[in-house]
């Protein structure tokens, strides 16, 4: 199904082979995607922080990091340099942030690091209007745009005045201008060059922009310096054209930016790494050696609390960019570097992922997506996720994978062998966390045939039809599914000839993040969130689908929004696979009642979440049939958005109601907060609100439903609680039974749940989540003491349900303490 960019290659004997395009990778400069640091994340917090100042202090502390030794050596400035214009048109620094760019450049040089520079398509105004001389030519700078003038890229106005005016490369002298441009950079020995705005792309499909020979004339004038200079395109680019940015660029960027930008109160968050991993899925196969590589974006993974992600987030933001194969570039002040980034970016085995010219290829989709990058050698790298905020089990088999069994298994980021695994590897994975392996496979298998179910044969409801897709299975896809709970859907008719869990690849195709809903027989919705780059080019991602023997009916819509396009359906295995041992529930597929209202929001799963609830009991949430197979204490994972403090309530089953009080800086990204809560066997209803006048509850996004996870290594127990009643501290001890130091171990979450909900009484944690512990040896013990707040109205005799989530290893190692406790 994939489209090919290979050429024919005559030779002299007749023969035709087929060889890649060309491209700028022949200039040496993106034989490996490259190791850095960008200004960009820096300057979405501080407007005046580019200045050359700070380009030598970020520079000096690159090469004091220790990171250098290990491949990091671009230091790229992004946008802001820019003062004016040379006699020629070309675009010059601001004198007052930049006195002598060349000696900027020197000093990076002298570092033994890259230099990078920042520029857009087309030509600004101020040069046009001054109507340069053309370097080396009888031409001037109003000889080369269109006219009437007309936009030159994403960021260019509406004519008759875009500022940014495009350029028309049919004219003479409108290479040589690009030429003369990237000329200049060249001669202040600028090493990278990164051309943003760029379209079909950049939020923007508008071919009457459409900046694909403005990539060419710049690739081509990159050429002619002689220097091996790197060229990055940028943004969201369309993959309809993936060609083009591959055979002149060496790398392009597949998504939006990933900071906040000031949405949020920190330079990324957890939604938009995780998009990356979504949007990976459509472009896995147009990146390599000889096509360039794809751009993920700024890895802010080095500031501490100020990235906006926990070390567990971190390591998981890091392992996809690895396995992709993106450049790494961090972002943030190097001169505060932190642990996390120095540790992480001085392993080898790690770098080497990201470096080892394979990007990775998706297994299986989902909330625990699994990928797999086959190696020179034989090995095979592995990476688990857990997109959700639970910790939760889960299990890889080799066969799924193209092999029978693993010979030998190293965790990459612990640097240790594990050992051999005959079937399969199961191991317990943090919320939001990841493993990353290095598996020696032994003995192939095939993948067993599957079922194809065109998306053209399904039976439709409401507005979805079917449109034209030249590069779909049967030339057809299904269009404007979704955007409401009961209409615009499409049904499958699939039969299978015995009960069990089967893989169903799903191929359909988005721009930007959307999702697919779908149940099965008309249980309970599942979601497969997405990401992508054209709506034109279908990508497959497979998940789990338990069926009845005989015909299953397997619907696809969204309640929230509209859905991806939908090419087909392919069902395969012999009802071996394993399920998942959780399930999500969507708000917005929930019953609202009063004021409750579904609201738009990219970063949500499903692409929606309620809003407009709380401020008295008639407003709510209701999810009326949360299901487990027997009683007992469960996890709970609340996915909730807000802006400053705000208050849910939680009632089980009509029974009372239990506050949480949460805080956040953003109603755009959702945030999961942990809370165990006892189920009964079968149905359960579980209503969300803020019966108080006045008290508005968070957007909702969804619930997910999980059992606790069991303990490895480390085992805890509240050992002791002393202090005044408002103010208990009790005291959390950790023991490594294991055979090995535990290290880098933390506290992930720690929640206290009354038994007794709606007397008034609540507990809540003096500190937040997660806390470091340090290393603990084998046999031994490591306390925490931990402040409980405790409201006036709570009693001594009061009991809590208690639940605490550890981990060590970088989250190899994961247990859980769940327990009733007095006060």
């Amino acid at each position: 199904m994939r489209r090919s960019f290979l050429r024919p290659l005559v030779l002299l004997t007749g023969l035709t082979f087929f060889l890649p395009h060309a491209n700028a990778q022949v200039n040496g400069s993106g034989q490996k995607p490259y190791l850095g640091w960008s200004s960009f994340s820096q300057q979405t917090l501080d407007g005046n922080f580019l200045t050359q100042a700070n380009m030598i202090a970020q520079s000096d502390a690159l090469k004091a990091s220790g990171l250098q030794e290990h491949g990091f050596v671009y230091i790229n400035l992004d946008s802001g340099w820019q003062g004016s214009f040379d006699q020629n048109g070309r675009p010059i620094p601001n004198t007052a942030t930049f006195p002598d760019i060349k000696a900027l450049v020197d000093h990076i040089h002298a570092n033994g690091q890259k230099a990078g520079i920042y520029w857009i398509p087309g030509i600004e105004q101020p040069a046009v209007d001054g109507n340069y001389p053309i370097l080396g030519t009888q031409y001037h700078t109003q000889d080369i745009v269109v006219t009437p003038l007309a936009r030159g890229n994403a960021f260019g106005g509406n004519p008759p005045n875009p500022y940014h005016d495009k350029i028309d490369f049919t004219k003479p002298g409108a290479q040589e201008y690009m030429d003369s441009v990237v000329a200049l950079f060249s001669s202040w020995g600028f090493d990278f060059i990164k051309l943003d705005a760029v379209t079909p792309g950049s939020y923007s499909n508008d071919l009457s922009i459409d900046n694909r020979a403005d990539v060419e004339a710049w690739s081509k004038a990159i050429a002619k310096t002689g220097r091996p200079i790197w060229l990055t395109v940028s943004w969201q680019l369309s993959q309809d054209y993936a060609s083009v940015w591959q055979q002149w660029s060496n790398a392009r960027r597949i998504d939006d930016d990933v900071e906040c930008e000031g949405r949020c109160a920190t330079l990324t968050n957890w939604p938009r790494i995780v998009l990356r991993e979504y949007d990976d899925v459509g472009w896995q196969h147009e990146t390599s050696t000889t096509l360039g590589w794809n751009d993920m974006d700024t890895l802010d993974v080095g500031d501490g609390a100020l990235d906006g992600l926990s070390d567990d987030e971190k390591q998981t933001a890091v392992t996809i960019w690895a396995m992709a194969n993106s450049p790494m570039y961090l972002g943030g002040d190097l001169t505060k570097l932190d642990d996390f980034a120095k540790s992480a970016f001085t392993n080898d085995e790690l770098i080497a992922v990201d470096q080892s010219g394979r990007p990775a290829v998706q297994v299986t989709g989902g909330p625990q997506p699994v990928w797999m990058s086959k190696q020179a050698d034989g090995s095979v790298y592995v990476s688990l996720y857990n997109l959700n905020g639970l910790p939760s089990k889960i299990t890889v088999r080799w066969r799924d994978l193209g092999f029978r069994s693993a010979s030998a298994v190293r965790d990459v980021w612990n640097r240790i062998n594990l050992g051999a695994s005959p079937t399969a590897f199961t191991t317990t994975v943090l919320g939001h966390g990841s493993r990353l392996l290095k598996v020696t496979p032994f003995s192939t298998v095939s993948a067993p045939a599957g079922h194809v179910y065109e998306a053209e044969s399904a039976t439709l409801n409401g507005t979805t039809y079917v449109s034209q897709c030249s590069a779909c299975s049967g030339g057809a896809k299904l269009s404007y599914l979704g955007a409401s709970p009961t209409t615009n859907n499409a049904t499958f008719n699939v039969y299978v000839q015995k009960a069990g869990t089967y893989r169903m690849e799903v191929d359909a195709m988005t721009q930007g993040p959307r999702a697919l809903v779908y149940t099965v027989n008309g249980s309970h919705p599942a979601t497969l969130n997405m990401g992508g780059g054209s709506f034109n080019l279908p990508q497959a991602t497979t998940v789990p689908v338990t069926l009845l023997a005989g015909n299953n009916a397997i619907t696809f819509g969204n309640p929230g929004t509209y859905a991806a396009d939908l090419d087909r359906i392919v069902i395969s295995g012999d009802g071996s696979a394993i399920a998942p041992d959780f399930i999500t529930y969507e708000a917005e597929a929930a019953q609202l009642s009063g004021t409750a209202s579904v609201g738009g929001c990219s970063f949500c799963s499903g692409g929606a979440y309620v809003g407009n609830y709380g401020d008295g009991s008639q407003n709510a949430v209701t999810f009326p049939n949360v299901t487990v197979t027997q009683a007992g204490t469960y996890q709970l994972e609340i996915d909730y958005t807000t802006s400053g403090p705000r208050t849910f309530y939680i009632s089980v089953n009509d029974g009372p109601a239990s506050p949480l009080e949460v805080n956040g800086s953003t109603f755009d990204s959702p945030v999961p907060v942990l809370l165990p809560v006892q189920l009964n066997a079968g149905s359960n209803k579980i209503v969300v609100s803020n019966p108080n006048a006045g008290g508005y509850a968070p957007g909702l996004d969804s619930i997910t439903v999980g059992p606790i996870v069991g303990t490895s290594s480390l085992t805890a127990a509240i050992t002791n609680k002393t202090g005044p009643d408002l103010l208990r501290i009790w005291q959390l001890s950790l023991t490594n039974a294991g055979n090995a130091a535990a290290q880098n171990a933390h506290l992930n979450s720690f929640t206290l749940i009354p038994t007794n909900a709606g007397t008034g009484c609540y507990a809540k944690p003096a500190l937040p989540t997660p806390l470091p512990l340090g290393s603990i040896s084998s046999g031994s013990t490591s306390s925490l003491s931990m402040p409980i707040a405790f409201s006036p109205l709570c009693r001594d005799d009061d009991t809590y349900r208690l639940q605490a989530i550890f981990s060590a290893n970088n989250g190899a190692d994961v247990g859980s303490l769940t327990s009733i406790e007095t006060h």
